[in-house]
């Protein structure tokens, strides 16, 4: 056949029919029987090619009207279109009908000869597509090529192809073995079908997957959970999101992926969550009970998937921890209802509180990963459970004790291990007080009673648990303490010099002072007890030695808080008794073997019935009888008499006599002037701020500035009332629920 290389002009007739016909003709016929080619993209050319080409070439660059550029365009479609539509198409529709792999095998067959002829295809018109296409911005052979595709067999085939992949999809849900890379390779033409983008992936089959998937997961819901335990659903919940995840990486697209796992986590958890939460023998709080921990960590591990899903977990878990702590009450109620002694010492419930914490606390930071949702409902449910009283003492009265236990010698028996871990466990369950500042007063009683009986195991122990208060509530609320062991250091300095004083002097006494500072302490009463002169006169030489170093100061002399050893002879024998100085006052006036009345030794000592009585119950009632009360009995009375024991005999040498103390564990009074104050200041702080504030909004505030205890509203509303009459407020004109600040009042301050 003449060519433009003779000077000759090829014919569109000519150049199609004879040329070019015959090579896509041979294409697809070698495209049809050479599946294994196909299939894997190979393009083996013939030598023929490059005459097919130049064909294509030379037609598409004769001059007009002998320019077929246009026509062999529009030809490339209309070939590619008779191909599917006279082969590909009845293909497939002959496979519809006889099984779901059948169809995807064809059509995946069919899609890889497309796309291989598809390729020869633009590889005999590549000028064509190279200058005629782009010049005319017309879509590229191939994308051509897909387009027909699309339009011939893919809109054609979906419904058909969807189903029998969705279909295979459930057949692997049931645990049978299907042809994953089929999947993958229908999949692929999905989003080829796309032309760029994932839409025709997106509706054609992840949506009805996604229909599919819910409407799945909606029957086995319902069958898990009438015939499964909590524990047995969770399992199979996990593996249900953990194939699905796995099939996505396997064969579907990633976009797949977030949308899936939403429809799975709604249908099998979303919709039965309180269901399997409060699951009657197999419920969260039944896996609590039981510390089912694995379990529980399924159940966080799901919840956490869904929104809001940890919520609902969390106030069971709270609910749960309360119902604990109650039943810890409880038995301390039912022991006390039984006849127990009420005291402010009970170690056995503060440390099944303690206990109680420390377990949860563990869940919490193990099961629960510490999520903070699960952190606050610890806290809520140990704030009622800490702050819930029994009994005559409160329970900040009862942990202060159960420190003072650990912290003073004879108590407790704990190595410096034990002792940090309790001192930490305890601090702990302290946070959650809501009166700290009455903890804090008992707690500064006992350690004053500690340190001056020289009681105290550890003074690193007792620095210790105050830094650890301090760390908790701030150097507020720990200063007076601090100063207390401050004072004592300061003590021994003054202590060894004055020691030195007394050594040139004549005095039979050994005789100590250790002067406290008034405002880190607590109050004592400080009675006048008339005193033996050899005392006396120690008290003067000390007041002469500290006014010569210390002018500005003045000394108050407590004797309730001293203590003494005396020497005393029973018969042949001598004890030394260890006594408070008071004891030592009164054993010294019956020096003179003298017999003397309870009215008579009053008078004598200069002691009222409050004092005397406990010092002579001590002497004469307890388990060393050093003084003999007639007549006998467990009681002082007034009418009673008193002598020296002549017959007291003791295995000891020495001998320990303690006396009950008078002085309260704390002072209410105190503890409740100090709240006054506090809250009025807060108030006042608030209110030079602001300016103007209605009631609620005001108390509000309040009770979020005050961190040492939570008043009630009413006594807010009477610290109001109380600053009103001093003029710092005043209620506002026009509304008596809304305050304004006193210019006066600030001007007095």
């Amino acid at each position: 056949m003449s060519t433009k290389r003779d000077g000759n002009i090829i014919q569109l007739e000519d150049g199609w029919n004879n040329v070019i016909r015959q090579g896509v003709s041979r294409r697809s016929e070698s495209a049809a029987s050479s599946s294994s080619r196909a299939l894997h993209g190979s393009l083996p050319p013939p030598s023929s090619d490059q005459y097919y080409f130049r064909t294509c070439y030379d037609m598409c660059t004769q001059r007009s009207p002998y320019n077929w550029s246009r026509d062999l365009y529009t030809r490339h479609g209309e070939t590619i279109q008779t191909y599917l539509r006279s082969t590909v198409l009845p293909a497939l529709q002959d496979k519809t009908g006889q099984g779901g792999t059948i169809l995807l095998n064809e059509l995946k067959h069919r899609w890889s000869n497309h796309q291989i002829m598809n390729k020869w295809l633009k590889k005999f018109f590549t000028y064509l597509d190279r200058y005629y296409v782009k010049h005319h911005s017309l879509p590229t052979l191939e994308q051509a090529g897909l387009q027909h595709f699309k339009t011939e067999i893919y809109q054609n085939s979906k419904e058909n192809t969807t189903t029998a992949i969705i279909s295979l999809i459930d057949e692997e849900r049931e645990g049978e073995i299907i042809d994953k890379t089929l999947v993958k390779s229908i999949v692929e033409l999905y989003e080829s079908m796309g032309m760029g983008s994932l839409d025709s992936y997106t509706n054609d089959l992840e949506q009805p997957l996604l229909e599919s998937t819910r409407a799945y997961y909606g029957r086995k819901r319902e069958d898990w959970i009438a015939r499964d335990s909590t524990p047995d659903y969770l399992i199979k919940a996990e593996k249900a999101l953990g194939e699905e995840k796995t099939r996505v990486v396997e064969y579907l697209n990633p976009a797949t992926e977030p949308k899936i796992r939403r429809v799975v986590e709604d249908e099998i958890l979303q919709k039965v969550q309180m269901n399997l939460l409060e699951k009657e023998g197999s419920g969260c709080s039944v896996l609590l009970a039981n510390d089912k921990t694995e379990d529980l960590q399924r159940m966080f591990q799901l919840f956490s998937r869904l929104d809001s899903g940890l919520q609902p977990m969390a106030n069971i878990v709270e609910k749960f921890i309360t119902s604990q702590g109650n039943t810890c009450i409880d038995k301390r109620q039912a022991r006390l209802d039984s006849g127990e002694k009420d005291k402010n010492d009970d170690p056995e419930f503060v440390k099944s509180l303690i206990d109680l914490h420390e377990k949860y606390l563990g869940v919490i930071r193990e099961t629960f990963s510490n999520h903070h949702l699960f952190g606050k409902a610890l806290k809520n449910s140990f704030e009622e459970i800490v702050n819930n009283d029994v009994g005559q003492f409160s329970n900040a009265e009862l942990m202060s004790t159960f420190c003072d236990r650990i912290l003073k010698s004879g108590g407790e028996k704990l190595s410096e291990t034990e002792v940090e871990q309790s001192l930490d466990r305890i601090v702990q369950l302290f946070s959650f007080l809501t009166d700290k500042d009455m903890f804090a007063e008992i707690y500064r009683n006992q350690l004053a009673k500690r340190l001056l009986n020289q009681r105290s195991a550890s003074d690193d122990a007792e620095k210790a648990m105050i830094a650890k208060l301090k760390v908790q509530c701030g150097t507020q609320f720990t200063s007076k303490m601090e100063g207390m062991l401050n004072d004592l250091a300061v003590g021994s300095e003054q202590k060894s010099e004055f020691d030195q004083r007394m050594e040139q002097q004549e005095t039979k006494l050994s005789f100590g002072v250790q002067v406290l500072t008034i405002g880190n302490w607590p109050s004592y009463k400080a009675p006048e007890v008339a005193l033996p002169p050899q005392m006396r006169k120690c008290m003067e030489l000390f007041k002469e030695w500290h006014d010569a170093k210390h002018q500005k100061r003045r000394l108050t002399w407590v004797h309730s808080l001293g203590n003494a050893t005396v020497r005393a002879t029973y018969g042949k024998k001598s004890y030394d008794l260890q006594v408070t100085t008071l004891q030592a006052v009164v054993l010294n006036a019956f020096n003179d073997g003298k017999t003397y009345g309870f009215t008579e030794l009053k008078e004598k000592l200069n002691l009222d019935d409050i004092t005397l009585k406990p010092l002579m119950h001590s002497l004469s009632c307890g388990k060393h009888k050093v003084v003999t009360k007639s007549p006998a009995s467990n009681k002082i009375q007034s009418t009673d008499s008193f002598s020296p024991n002549a017959k007291f005999t003791c295995n000891m040498r020495k001998i320990r006599i303690p006396v009950a103390s008078v002085e309260s564990s704390h002072n209410k009074s105190r503890v409740e002037e100090d709240r006054s104050v506090a809250i009025e200041a807060a108030i006042v702080r608030i209110m030079k701020a602001r300016k103007t504030l209605p009631h609620q909004q005001l108390v509000a505030e309040v009770l979020s500035q005050l961190a040492f205890f939570k008043p009630q509203p009413r006594v807010i509303k009477k610290r109001i009332e109380a600053l009103i009459d001093r003029e710092y407020l005043e209620r506002s004109s026009e509304n008596t629920q809304q305050y304004n600040v006193s210019l006066l009042g600030f001007i007095e301050i």
